[in-house]
């Protein structure tokens, strides 16, 4: 399942994409907005509330400028319903064959989650070629990807590095030509999005963007 070269070139140009869950669909749109304010035009929208599909919804509807990708894909009935919902791209924390399946039946473009060999090896007999790797900092960060990545290079995978990834170790990940874009939960403060303020957003955002252009 090869990604669509302009979801690749928009995040290459990106660099960081703001992962969040939104608790409150009425936060989705505004959020979204003070993120393209900072200079943030892609973002991960984890699925981890009931507000998750609702938000999905919104922001395609009413923020046309995001490239919208969604998170925490779990299973095949998931995948159908974030392509119906109009997101971008989805991507998994693991590595489920049924969802994968189900994602390219779907038309949804899809990255699962890997963290070894072996689910880099299952992703690749499916015909993945950009997958997330996660968690990559607890598993071992920028040293453990290039050695897990070393006998694969020829096959021009890409990886999306998520978990534990900041404004501090980020710059080391988009050295590496085989990482577009790193995922940025850190950019969307839980308490700034339950107090409304999207101003503050927009300075953490513009703060990240600043750092990778």
């Amino acid at each position: 399942m090869n990604f669509p070269t302009e979801i690749l070139d928009r995040l290459r140009k990106s660099g960081v994409v703001a992962g969040f869950s939104v608790d409150n669909v009425e936060h989705a749109i505004p959020l979204a907005k003070a993120l393209l304010a900072g200079g943030i035009d892609a973002i991960e929208l984890t699925l981890r509330t009931p507000a998750g599909l609702e938000s999905i919804k919104a922001i395609c509807d009413n923020v046309p400028d995001m490239l919208v990708g969604v998170g925490t894909i779990l299973t095949p009935e998931t995948a159908v319903e974030v392509k119906e919902a109009g997101a971008d791209f989805g991507v998994a924390p693991g590595m489920n064959p049924r969802v994968v399946r189900a994602a390219r039946e779907a038309g949804l473009p899809f990255a699962p989650g890997i963290a070894t060999p072996s689910d880099l090896e299952a992703a690749i007999e499916r015909g993945c070629r950009f997958v997330k790797f996660f968690p990559a900092e607890p598993v071992g960060g920028i040293k453990y990807l290039r050695s897990m990545a070393a006998p694969y290079q020829h096959l021009g995978i890409e990886y999306f590095p998520l978990g534990g990834i900041n404004a501090d170790n980020m710059s080391s990940y988009l050295r590496e030509p085989n990482v577009p874009a790193v995922g940025g939960s850190w950019i969307v403060q839980k308490d700034l999005v339950d107090r409304k303020d999207w101003s503050g957003i927009t300075e953490r955002a513009a703060a990240v963007f600043n750092r990778t252009n």
